[in-house]
């Protein structure tokens, strides 16, 4: 499916986050999605990708299912009707535009927070995701590992990585700056997934000391806890806990626990101050920015902050594009090299057919030694005499001319039109 990748992509770049977390998808939804994709379309090489910023999926057709698979998201999501979000949908038809843009999204240049470092690990997860479910085909294994590839060369070459400028890091930035004026400030962090931890890990960085961790699985948060010099509290606890924070911060999905504005103003007088809002859908209510001396902060109000570690990463753009548009060439030449792949397995195939006919003719009257010689006279030049051809296929595919020649040599030895056999590649 080589030349028919594309993309379908909600992001923070072209819907709201009331739209965002409609079609967020965790990873069991992620995982059925996959299934239907696969079950009623005929997509190959499909990645399902889905943060709090963006909601994606990477496909190979030749046919354009932008419409099928928007349909299939929201079957998975509970609703039938689309016409609301697909306006919100991006949908890139074009080959190396998708390519580009996977590459962009995983390396970090098209997150909310340039650069960071949690978008490559979901990408990573998405990707196992594809091949628990055989839905990533040669070409998908070999795009993904070219990308791993390259985000080693940009965290080894480039300041791109330098820092800790993360939605975790600038979380922990704001908590600082909304508590300044309060002394020995008490935050609370509900939910230790992959955002939380690493919120919490930020927080050992930082001049806030009075850290509790709630979540479900109590044991995860004393592991945390204890890493971080923090408290941990029992989730029986958690609206206990609420009332006694200054800061709370959230990464738990709203489908699983909600503060709501009305069992908010039970908490009392005592309740906290500040909301941040992590999760994907949201947990917290917005409506609780109404209260008098409350506010709420999102993942949308956590932009790019001013810092050392951001002015570094928005400097090493241009070296990063630059790994970019090489390792998309690479890429480009490997596909274009798959393609000839068959028909020069074809082309030494037919030959193989000749040489063992006209062999066969005359090893009967061959001694065992002289079989053996002639085997290997004969193999010997047959690999020589398809040398050739491949070496000048190579060069043309190298320069984006190797059309015309697969045509030609399919034409005259009648070799069959097919697409690259997993067989054939190596990852």
């Amino acid at each position: 499916m080589q030349n028919h990748f594309k993309a379908l992509t909600l992001s923070y770049k072209n819907a709201p986050i009331v739209i965002r977390e409609e079609v967020a998808l965790n990873e069991i939804a992620c995982r059925n999605l996959l299934d239907k994709i696969r079950e009623f379309t005929e997509a190959q090489d499909v990645l399902v990708l889905s943060t709090c910023n963006r909601t994606e999926v990477y496909y190979s057709s030749p046919k354009d299912l932008s419409r099928e698979i928007v349909k299939l998201l929201a079957i998975e999501k509970g609703f039938v009707a689309t016409k609301r979000i697909m306006p919100h949908f991006r949908h890139i038809t074009a080959h190396q535009e998708a390519v580009q843009h996977l590459f962009q999204v995983a390396l970090g240049l098209e997150s909310q927070v340039v650069g960071d470092m949690q978008i490559l690990n979901q990408v990573k997860k998405s990707y196992q995701w594809a091949s628990d479910a055989g839905m990533a085909g040669p070409f998908l294994h070999r795009l993904m590992h070219t990308i791993f590839f390259a985000n080693k060369r940009v965290a080894n070459e480039t300041a791109f990585r330098d820092g800790a400028a993360s939605v975790s890091y600038a979380t922990v930035e704001l908590v600082e700056e909304l508590t300044d004026h309060l002394l020995n400030p008490r935050v609370l962090m509900i939910g230790v997934g992959e955002i939380g931890a690493n919120v919490c890990d930020n927080f050992r960085k930082s001049s806030i000391e009075n850290l509790t961790i709630v979540n479900r699985t109590h044991h995860k948060a004393l592991e945390l806890a204890q890493k971080c010099n923090a408290r941990v509290a029992y989730w029986e606890n958690v609206w206990e806990e609420i009332k006694l924070a200054d800061v709370v911060i959230s990464s738990v999905p709203g489908d699983c626990f909600f503060i709501s504005k009305a069992e908010f103003e039970q908490c009392g007088p005592q309740a906290p101050t500040f909301f941040i809002d992590l999760s994907m859908p949201r947990s917290i209510d917005s409506d609780l920015a109404a209260l008098k001396g409350t506010s709420v902060h999102n993942v949308d109000s956590i932009r790019n902050r001013t810092t050392q570690a951001l002015e570094l990463r928005l400097a090493a753009i241009p070296a990063v594009q630059y790994i970019i548009a090489d390792a998309i060439a690479e890429f480009s030449n490997w596909t274009r090299e798959m393609t000839m792949s068959p028909a020069l397995q074809q082309f030494k195939n037919r030959l193989e057919e000749v040489r063992e006919q006209e062999i066969a003719r005359y090893l009967k009257k061959l001694s065992t030694e002289e079989k053996a010689l002639v085997e290997t006279i004969t193999k010997n030049m047959l690999n020589k005499i398809v040398r050739m051809p491949a070496m000048r296929l190579k060069a043309a595919c190298m320069r984006g001319e190797s059309d015309a020649l697969l045509e030609g040599l399919s034409s005259l030895f009648d070799l069959e039109k097919e697409e690259f056999p997993a067989a054939d590649v190596r990852i």
